[in-house]
């Protein structure tokens, strides 16, 4: 708006009744428009008032030819009398910035792209669309990190006492292995990144990052909870099967998951976390399948830590599983049910925090010099859903958590945690003690806990966010 117009001659066929009127008429446009431009130069250009526009109607009725231009101009002239100072102001100087600055953000995400995507032996194309990477081991992501640089992953460390890893391995369990592809030995499976990946962030900088949020157990920032935890005590890794689902997100700038959080330090500053389960995120995936996921920080999402291998820090170990990919299959309402379970734990040996899918696989590790006061053990465990309820158009989003149904529906309809453990002192896996729950707004997330022999401590939890009694 504002801009300078072209002026067009009338197209070949369309004859102005009166010539010399059109005659006159480009005379005078001409006339018009080199004063218009030289009070611009001058520092005096004027705001074009309505018996302007009554003037031009009139001039501009007998040539058919222009009526197109004669729109588009009272349009634009029109929409910038209300726009602000500023807006007005706007000289086509700064308007020639603008692919400029789009020319330095794509530089920037192109550059980003060489840096986190490496180098592949094979690669594979899932049915949802992802593209895997088969990179080789100490080429990943994590050994740019300075500490890291030259060495290779480290050998499995001995497992918890009292954990159960002979269990049975589903064949496949992400979209990208269902035709039976794998990566070779000595190689990770690794999520490309693609362009427009980071474009669905609001920078470069912001990609792969949760927002900033102090507290989990109150609401802020948006992100909303319902969890069982555990804290007062000193722990040393975490387990659960969790429910996985496909719950429905209301807009790009919203995520659901549901995850088992280690947690130490204050919740200032100096946070320290380390996370996995399963999200859905349209922002960070472009779309709205049930991933698999990690994260890390340890100041409090600040400046450190990402998710999966978007940056260097999580160590991957596993040929099999690529992180940040689709599971499959997800529950279905009054139908089958599917689980994952994780288990986290801290190596007594070296200090590094391990994390195990189902049964037996190892996915790799968070070096204990990622933190500072996970470096020793976890003050607070937690497990639950999770949400960003941006309040759209001012009411509380409808972004589901779990399944989109409230705990007291029950098994088949509602999402659930069980067998849910902690990682004692002496690297035993025990249940967790004095589980507590927690829903921020359990009008419109809520959670019901439980035990028993099957399922030893347990929880519903989730909810379908905006109803009559969560406006």
């Amino acid at each position: 708006m504002g801009g300078e117009f072209a002026l067009r001659k009338p197209r070949n066929g369309i004859k102005c009744r009166r010539f010399d009127r059109c005659n006159t008429m480009r005379q005078t446009e001409t006339e018009l428009f080199s004063e218009e431009t030289r009070e611009r130069r001058r520092g005096r250009r004027r705001r074009i008032n309505g018996s302007f526009f009554l003037d031009m109607i009139i001039f501009f009725r007998p040539c058919f030819s222009n009526f197109l231009f004669l729109s588009l101009f009272i349009l634009s002239s029109s929409s910038s009398s209300v726009l602000s100072t500023e807006t007005e102001n706007l000289s086509p100087r700064n308007q020639t910035l603008r692919p400029l600055e789009e020319l330095n953000k794509l530089k920037a995400i192109n550059q980003h792209l060489r840096k986190i995507n490496k180098p592949s032996v094979k690669t594979i194309h899932s049915p949802d669309g992802d593209i895997i990477d088969c990179v080789l081991s100490h080429q990943q992501p994590a050994f740019d990190h300075p500490r890291l640089r030259g060495q290779k992953p480290l050998d499995p460390p001995e497992r918890p006492s009292g954990h159960n890893s002979r269990g049975l391995r589903p064949k496949s369990f992400q979209l990208w292995r269902m035709e039976g592809e794998t990566c070779p030995e000595g190689t990770v499976p690794i999520r490309r990144t693609k362009q427009e990946d980071i474009l669905r962030a609001n920078s470069v900088s912001a990609f792969g990052k949760k927002l900033r949020h102090f507290r989990r157990d109150t609401s802020s920032n948006g992100h909303e909870h319902a969890v069982g935890y555990v804290s007062g005590e000193k722990y040393f890794g975490a387990k659960a099967s969790i429910n996985v689902w496909a719950p429905q997100v209301q807009n790009q700038y919203e995520f659901s998951l549901s995850q088992i959080w280690i947690i130490s330090g204050s919740f200032g500053n100096d946070l320290n976390t380390i996370e996995a389960g399963w999200q859905v995120s349209p922002e960070l995936y472009g779309d709205n399948y049930p991933r698999f996921f990690t994260y890390w920080t340890n100041d409090a999402y600040q400046a450190t830590g990402c998710y999966n291998l978007l940056c260097s820090g999580f160590v991957q170990t596993n040929s099999q599983i690529a992180i940040g990919a689709a599971i499959s299959p997800s529950s279905s309402f009054k139908g089958g049910q599917f689980d994952i379970t994780l288990l986290i734990w801290k190596d007594p040996k070296h200090g590094n925090w391990w994390l195990e899918f189902g049964s037996g696989i190892l996915v790799g590790y968070w070096p204990s010099f990622l933190f500072t006061h996970l470096r020793e053990h976890a003050s607070m465990v937690q497990y639950g859903g999770e949400v960003v309820n941006s309040s759209p158009f001012g009411a509380h989003t409808s972004t589901q958590m779990g399944s989109g149904h409230f705990a007291e529906d029950g098994f088949t309809k509602a999402s659930y945690f069980r067998n849910i453990q902690v990682v004692d002192w002496d690297n035993n896996l025990v249940p967790s003690p004095n589980l507590r729950v927690l829903a921020d707004h359990p009008n419109c997330y809520d959670i019901q806990g439980g035990s028993n022999k099957a399922w030893g401590n347990y929880f519903y939890y989730g909810g379908p966010g905006k109803n009559p009694k969560c406006p």
